[in-house]
Parts: C-alpha cells; structure tokens; sequence
C-alpha cells in the first residue's frame, strides 16, 4: 500500500465500506474545523452594544433636559450654547446669566447627581457578584448605615457649619469603620463566607440605625432637620469639588471592578468551584468589598442615602445582557447615571420652586419593581429563593 501524503484525505472521512476514517492534519479549508472562528462571539454581545447606546442617548437627553429645568429659564438651545462658549472658545462661566447658572448650579448638581447613580449601581453590580445573588445591594454589609452614623456624628457635634467638607468625610470614615467591623466579626477560622457576612451586616445594620436614632435625639431641631433630610438623599449642596471627588473615585472604582469581573463570573459557580478554577475566593471578597465601600461611602458622603438604585439597576440590565460581569459593569455605570438623573429631574419639577428629597423618588420607582423582580425569582425558584 502507498503512503498517503500529510493533509489529504478529509477530516473523519469512513474508509471503504465503512472502515476506520482515515487520518488528516488539521487546517485544510474543507476540514469541519475551519467552519467556526477560533473565538465565538457571544450572543448576548449585540444586545449589550444596543443597551450601552439606548443608554448613552437617553443619557444624554437626561443632561440637556436636567440643565434646562431651574426656577431661571432656559432652553436645551442655550445649555448647547453655554457648552460651546465656555469648552471651545475659553468664555468666562459668568458671563453671561445663563453661563452663571449653569456652570455655578445646574451643572455641578447634574454631573453630581450622574456619578451617584454610576457608584451606586456599579457597587451594586459587584455586590451581587460577590454574594451570587442578584437581590444583594451595598446596604447588606452595612455601609450605608455605617455612612448615616459617621454624617449624623458631624451634624449633632455642630461641625458641618464650620467645615462643610467634614460631613462627606465623616460619612465616608463611617462607612469604612463599619465595613471593616461587620468583615472582621464575620470572619471564622480565617475565612468569611457569605452566610456569616450576611447575617453579620443585618445585626450591624440593626446597631447603626439605634446609634443613627440616639444621635437624632441628641440634635437640636435644625440639626434633626438636617439629618432627616440628608436620610432621604439630597443632591442640593452639589459642587465641583464634590463631583470631582466623586469622579476620581468612580473611575478608579470601575477599573478595579472590570478588572474582577472575569473571577467575579466564576465565583457564580460557588466557593468551591471557584477555589478548583484557580480564584482566591477570600482575597476576591476582601477586594471587592473594599472597592464596594469606597464607591459607595463617598457616593453617600456626597448625596445622602439613596436606596435601590445598586438593587435595581443591575438586576433589570442582568434580564436584558445576561449575567456577565463583562457588560454588567459599564452597563450599570451608564443607568445607574440615568436613573438618578431622572430622579433629580423629578425632585425638582414635581412642586413648583420645591426640591424634594431624591431618594423619595428612587424608593418610588425601585420598591415597586423590586418587588416585580422578586416574583420573577420565586418563580424561577419554585419559591424557595
């Protein structure tokens, strides 16, 4: 029998009469191989690339629409116009009314007011990652409540008044200390695992609101009206300063995020399997939860305590985009953003020359559809989840 030369029968092929297949090398351009690429792409990559531009166009349309609405009149036309003279010809921000308005108020609050959202829901996103499930939020390991005893501290002593920078940084140490106190109560034999963490931060959560109502106690009635009103979230002592802050934060934050968020697919799997792939599933939690804390510390050292947004927003966009962190991360900066923005936009046109507290919208919109998205899971579950 003659030799074959290398590479030229087909891939598989029978021999005769339905003998062994006869060998091949691979590459040939008829070979089965070489009818699927070496890197699929993934099904849900065209449904994020469409979600990330709805997003950033309505995105947009929050910006012009936020800058427009005041107590001075203004129209999309002038924001535009205020843009143009003061970014690409070098106008002085007061130059003009409009230009004053916008650069000294409406800006800072709307950039503000979109970094919020963008923290909020990107922690949320890791969050959930980190606890493998989707109805975890920031709150859960006691940074929220750790932020309010931290501002409230600032407010009772007085000190908000002479140094208005100390109430952002108070409740940003206070979320620190708690996040640190619930992580090292919840550890045992050297590990924390979710359970523990969980039900660490429920009693924390618990202790916090009793300090948090001691110190309300404490106050006098300007320092109580501060404190309730800061409770609910407020973005109306927005400025640069705070939004640059919250900037700089965010986009160190989201770095680290998209830097996890390969583990964070596999930590899906649960602890075990994720230790088999090769994670550090104790140094991931320690990472991300510290990234978790700054992001959402200093987003409610600047705004306030507003709920549901790490809830919701993560959760809706996972229904559309599927569970990657990949396009879960960015996606949830972008409406995380859009949702505050509406928000705010609601806080100030619902009563006339009103400025409600921004966090009474976010509770409106996110209860209702928390609980939407809590039926989906118990169905999905069978009820038990």
């Amino acid at each position: 029998m003659t030799a074959q030369r290398e590479g030229t029968a087909p891939v598989g092929g029978p021999g005769p009469e339905g003998g062994p297949g006869r060998p091949t090398a691979v590459g040939r351009a008829d070979s089965p191989l070489s009818r699927f690429p070496t890197r699929p792409r993934s099904p849900r990559r065209p449904r994020a690339l469409a979600a990330g531009a709805v997003l950033l166009v309505s995105l947009f349309a929050v910006v012009l629409l936020s800058s427009s609405i005041g107590q001075f009149r203004t129209s999309p036309g002038d924001v535009l116009g205020s843009l143009g003279r003061v970014l690409f010809h070098g106008a002085d921000t007061a130059s003009t009314r409009v230009d004053a308005t916008l650069w000294s108020i409406r800006f800072p609050r709307t950039a503000l007011a979109l970094l919020v959202g963008a923290a909020l829901a990107v922690a949320g996103t890791v969050m959930q990652g980190v606890f493998a499930n989707p109805l975890a939020e920031p709150s859960i390991i006691g940074v929220s409540s750790g932020a309010s005893v931290g501002a409230c501290l600032v407010i009772v002593l007085g000190l908000s008044a002479s140094a208005p920078w100390l109430l952002p940084a108070g409740a940003f140490l206070g979320a620190l200390l708690v996040t640190a106190l619930v992580w090292a109560l919840a550890r045992a034999g050297g590990r924390a695992v979710v359970l523990t963490l969980v039900l660490t931060g429920i009693a924390i959560n618990a202790v916090a609101g009793a300090a948090t109502s001691f110190l309300v106690f404490l106050g006098d009635t300007g320092s109580r009206e501060q404190i309730v009103f800061w409770q609910m979230g407020t973005l109306s002592n927005a400025s640069w300063g705070g939004a640059g802050v919250m900037a700089a934060i965010l986009l160190a934050g989201l770095a680290a995020c998209l830097g996890l968020r390969g583990r964070l697919d596999v930590l899906a799997l649960g602890d075990r399997s994720a230790a088999a792939s090769g994670v550090d599933v104790e140094r991931l939690r320690v990472v991300a939860i510290l990234v978790v804390c700054l992001m959402t510390g200093t987003a409610v050292a600047f705004s306030g305590v507003i709920s549901f947004v790490g809830l919701i927003v993560p959760h809706t966009l996972r229904l559309v985009v599927g569970p990657s962190h990949r396009y879960l991360v960015p996606l949830s900066a972008l409406g995380g953003a859009l949702l505050l923005g509406l928000a705010d936009i609601a806080a100030r046109t619902v009563i006339p020359f009103g400025d409600l507290p921004v966090g009474i919208f976010t509770a409106l919109v996110g209860g209702p559809l928390f609980l939407v998205l809590l039926r989906r899971t118990l169905r999905r579950s069978g009820g038990t989840a």
